[in-house]
This record gives C-alpha cells, structure tokens and sequence, in this order.
C-alpha cells in the first residue's frame, strides 16, 4: 500500500509540474498555447539567377548597393549589434495599522426575577486589532552585445531584428536571445544600437547545466509549493 501511495504521489507531483507552465501560460495567451518566439538568424533572400545581358553597362543584379546607403544595416540578413544597456529598479513599502473596540452593558432592574442578575453578568465588550507592514525591493542589471540580424523591413522602414548567442562553458551552456523592432535612424554608424531603443524587445538570458539544474527547486518541492495552500 505504501508503495501505492508513493508511485501516485510521484506521478501527480510530474503532472503538476509540467502543466501548471503550461496552464499558466494558456491563460496569459487567452487560453490558446503560447507560441514558440524563433530567435534564429533570418536568412536573406535567395538570389536570383543573373538576367541576359542586355549590352548596358549597369547591371542591377551585379550587386548594387546605394552609394549613400553606408554600411547601415537595411534589409533582410543584414546583421547589426544590439548593445545590451538593460536597467531597472523599483520598490514599494505598504503599512497599515488597525484597532477597533466596542461595548454593551445593561443594568438589571433591582426586583423581580431579574434581580438576580448582577450587573457585570449583563455586559460585554469586544476588541479587534491588525497591524500589517510589507516592502519589496528588486534591481537588475543586463550589459554587453549581441549581434542579430534584419528578419523583416515594414513599408514605414522599421525593422524586425531577432538572434541569439550561445556561450559553452565548462558545466553548462548560457544563452542570449533578443527580438525587436528598430528604426533605421536609431543605427549608429559603427552598425550599432543601444537595447533601449527596442520596441516590444523580448531579452532572454538563460542557460542549462550543472550550474542552472542546481539553482533550480526540485520537482516534489514545485508539487508541494502548486498544492499548498499557505
């Protein structure tokens, strides 16, 4: 019977800790599963085969590139670097504080049968008091560079940039990923711009290994911390 209880509570501390991500990820996207985020290169388009020479000296699919253009980063496959310049602060302090209290007393008249009720049998009183006091106090900090490349160019000339890299180290690997948009007059002319000027930037900086499986709770401790209801 032991053995029982054990292989069951072991299969619902599995399940509860592979849907309550995905449950929790279903109501943040309107009860449809999340969809993948793709941090791949984009790939430029495949090159056309070369036209018929015509007999003209100017040949487009030669490689033009405009002379004013620069090195400035502008259609898809371009690679630029995004500057990781990410910092955040914040926190808040909440108290509050509350006591009430109350009374009731009735005097018993001094003939009849209530006459045997003292007064002190005939009172009552109540007290209430709470006090309550809660602060929370969070800073982050994300710097270096990541150089991704242009995956799509919008008809207003804002671009849609995304990549990663992946660092392997001797007891794991760390990943960078970023995606975003970006105006081509936020690119300096080393190619580069800042993470503050991405719009609906998502930053993701993980890694798996020895280090990141270690500084993760296990399993029958996520079970116990879904179903607790402290």
């Amino acid at each position: 019977m032991n053995h029982k209880y054990l292989i069951g509570l072991t299969t619902l501390a599995l399940l509860a800790g592979v849907t309550a991500p995905r449950a929790a990820e279903a109501r943040l996207f309107g009860g449809k599963k999340a969809p993948p985020v793709d941090f791949s290169a984009a790939q430029p388009a495949p090159v056309a085969p070369p036209a018929i020479a015509n007999g003209s000296i100017f040949q487009a699919d030669a490689g033009y590139a405009a002379l004013y253009e620069g090195s400035r980063a502008r259609r898809v496959g371009d690679p630029l670097t995004i500057v990781l310049v990410e910092r955040t602060a914040a926190s808040k302090s909440a108290s509050s504080n509350l006591d009430s209290g109350g009374g009731l007393s009735i005097t018993p008249p001094t003939t009849g049968i209530a006459s045997l009720f003292k007064q002190t049998d005939a009172s009552a009183s109540t007290t209430r008091n709470f006090k309550g006091t809660g602060a929370t106090d969070q800073a982050n900090s994300l710097t270096g560079e990541v150089s991704v490349t242009v995956a799509q160019v919008f008809p207003n000339g804002t671009m849609l940039v995304q990549g990663q890299k992946r660092v392997t180290l001797n007891r794991g690997d760390e990943f960078v990923q970023i995606r975003g948009l970006i105006r081509v007059a936020d690119i300096d002319a080393d190619n580069r711009v800042a993470s503050t000027r991405v719009a609906d930037a998502q930053i993701a900086y993980t890694g798996k290994g020895d280090v990141a499986r270690a500084s993760r709770q296990g399993w029958l401790g996520r079970f116990f911390s879904v179903v607790s209801p402290f």
